[in-house]
């Protein structure tokens, strides 16, 4: 077929997006942006240094570490460049971090405290409330050794929540440790990475305890059930799908689900059957010596009544934790898609990946770290107040005979630092009001001949208008609050202020 007949029969694209991914409008961004300046200044308080690393990577700088024994690229969205050279989109923001490090250490100063945020990409299964772009808020300390780095990252993931409005009773942290499971597993003899030659581990063994790491993982989503069948043979969900198992023995899968078992509201009662499980382990005893350090030195800390507990599911799933670990949970009950009550559950975690810099060649740097889904957590928040957050739009400057004098009034805001626009095509009134309701715009402005002739404009509150007609029931109500005010043309920008500053709404100042 020549190329003039191939361009003839040429099918347009398919106005559609991937699978797993979504656009994003003004009400979502403005939530998310939201959000995330108030993670960044509690970050920006507690010392972290802000740090961006590109969204791709080498390949085997991501995939290397990521998250799976037999296949090493599982999850990461991998490409070519013109030169042939294997690039992946970011899986995580540790990855790149251990990469930067890596890279720089010998002249960076340690320890070296950080914090970023953006998206990341991960090639899984799309489902309700799980994308395959996200963002993360991450801040991490990298440099320093067990101890008071871990109380702080879970008393700064506290500090983070209460800033989004979170009550202390609303969430806890929940605390576990790698080297527990790695202590019951070991008793249950499968060793450890300890026991191998030169620390080189097993490739069967090291599969088999990650599978066992994963399984615990999902205790939320799958339950007791769910993690004793992916402990064994492995477990088919409710699509058809069926899932490898870890293949432990029965008396093996017995251990694992005491310890699952074992966790309690008083973490002293929790370390105690703990020590019990782990037995003789050696790993298995440091980790519960790691977590009564951590919980100690979190009782010392301003937030010490935030509230934490040793939670033994708490192993996360990635490979490269090796020491405590911690997720922030949401305690409140939401509704899901089908009306059902349910916890939210987990929205923020972390912890330890002591060898992680040392995978890139060189010394070990030990480091910790924590990442908040920040989509998710606004998801929590809208569940929970039960409606979604609406950006507020510009002020609206209606058009009414003489554009000029409508984009000067625009212009006069705008360098007062409010955000405003002139209806930017022809129309009547109710056609421009219709416009300027739609676009979420808090008040408009209207100057028209008769108006301007007197040296005045009449400014129009829609948002304390829409609470009036939906509240107020008398007249006497409605001219306590007029929701239309008349007021000296000079005064127009002062005026708008007063009106974006009622708490009916917040100020827009500077807002898009």
């Amino acid at each position: 077929m020549s190329t003039r007949s191939a361009d003839a029969v040429r099918l347009p694209p398919i106005a559609a997006l991937p699978r797993g991914l979504r656009d994003l409008e003004g009400g979502a961004i403005a939530r998310r942006r939201d959000a995330a300046r108030r993670v960044e200044e509690v970050y920006r308080l507690h010392g972290f240094q802000p740090l961006e690393t590109p969204a791709l990577e080498r390949a085997d700088a991501v995939g290397a570490f990521l998250p799976d024994a037999d296949r090493l690229t599982s999850g990461v969205f991998g490409l070519r460049d013109g030169d042939g050279e294997a690039l992946a989109l970011r899986y995580d923001m540790t990855a790149p971090l251990a990469r930067h490090v890596a890279e720089r250490r010998k002249t960076m100063t340690f320890p070296f405290r950080r914090y970023t945020v953006g998206p990341v990409w991960r090639d899984e299964k799309p489902g309700p409330g799980r994308y395959r772009e996200f963002w993360q808020c991450d801040a991490d300390t990298v440099g320093a050794a067990v101890g008071i780095p871990d109380a702080e990252m879970c008393a700064t993931l506290a500090a983070v929540l209460e800033s989004l409005g979170i009550e202390r009773d609303a969430y806890e942290i929940r605390l576990g440790n790698r080297l527990l499971l790695d202590g019951v597993l070991e008793a249950a003899g499968l060793g450890s990475e300890d026991d191998a030659p030169n620390h080189v581990p097993d490739a069967q063994a090291a599969a088999t305890r990650l599978a066992a790491f994963r399984a615990v993982d999902k205790l939320d989503r799958l339950g007791p059930t769910g993690v004793e069948a992916l402990l064994g043979a492995g477990r088919k969900d409710e699509s058809g799908d069926y899932t490898q198992g870890a293949g432990l023995l029965p008396d093996q899968v017995d251990r694992v689900m005491a310890y699952v078992e074992s966790g309690s509201a008083d973490p002293a009662r929790t370390l105690q059957a703990l020590g019990g499980i782990v037995g003789s382990s050696a790993r298995g005893r440091r980790g519960i010596e790691e977590l009564e350090q951590v919980l100690e030195l979190l009782d010392s800390f301003p937030c010490g009544a935030a509230p934490a507990r040793v939670d033994p599911t708490v192993v996360r799933g990635l490979a490269y934790y090796t020491g405590p670990v911690f997720e922030a949970a949401l305690t409140f009950e939401v509704r899901d898609e089908k009306g059902r009550p349910r916890q939210f559950g987990s929205v923020a975690g972390g912890g330890r990946y002591d060898g992680l810099v040392r995978r890139f060649g060189g010394a070990e740097v030990p480091a910790t770290g924590v990442s908040l889904g920040i989509d998710r957590l606004i998801a929590a928040l809208e569940s929970r107040a039960g409606e979604r957050y609406a950006a507020q739009g510009p002020v609206v400057v209606l058009v009414m005979g003489n554009p000029g004098a409508s984009q000067r009034a625009a212009g006069e805001l705008r360098a007062a630092g409010v955000a405003a626009e002139a209806f930017p095509t022809t129309g009547g009134m109710r056609r421009q009001m219709r416009y300027a309701d739609r676009r979420g715009s808090p008040v408009v402005v209207i100057e028209g001949d008769e108006e301007r002739a007197a040296g005045i404009v009449q400014l129009k509150d829609l948002r304390l208008g829409s609470r009036i007609a939906s509240e107020i029931r008398t007249r006497a109500e409605w001219t306590e609050h007029p929701a239309q005010e008349t007021v000296p043309r000079q005064e127009l920008v002062a005026a708008v202020r007063r009106m974006l500053d009622r708490r009916e709404f917040p100020s827009n100042s500077g807002a898009g």
